[in-house]
């Protein structure tokens, strides 16, 4: 009758330590977001290939991607807990720098980046 109590004692508290960490692993995935947005031009055109560069505030790390054929770019993954910057460039041109504040509680943000290109 004793090994039964220890043996369902044992049940309960390996039910309550993976309850725990399953709740503990869903708490880290949802403390992560993701910035993208449309690389444009002034006239609201699409840049397709411009490169979209993301900075760490706290590293320092900088980590870019090419915007797709429709100018989409997209990082994900990003600790909240982060401020970040965000700009383009293209053919010699820089969009102007966005900031993404720690203090910005979405998970999903969207920053629209305007390239000028170079006159011809």
């Amino acid at each position: 009758m004793r090994s039964h109590g220890r043996f369902s004692l044992l049940l309960v508290l390996f039910f309550i330590v993976n309850a725990a960490a399953f709740a503990q692993g869903s708490k880290k995935e949802t403390q992560l977001r993701s910035v993208r947005g449309v690389v444009a031009d002034k006239d609201e055109k699409p840049i397709p290939n411009a490169v979209v560069f993301l900075k760490n505030l706290r590293t320092n790390t900088v980590i870019s991607h090419f915007s797709d054929d429709e100018g989409n770019y997209r990082f994900t993954g990003l600790d909240t807990n982060v401020d970040y910057e965000v700009f383009a460039e293209f053919d010699g041109q820089k969009s102007a720098t966005r900031t993404v504040s720690a203090l910005d509680s979405r998970r999903e943000i969207t920053l629209n980046l305007k390239v000028d290109r170079k006159k011809e």
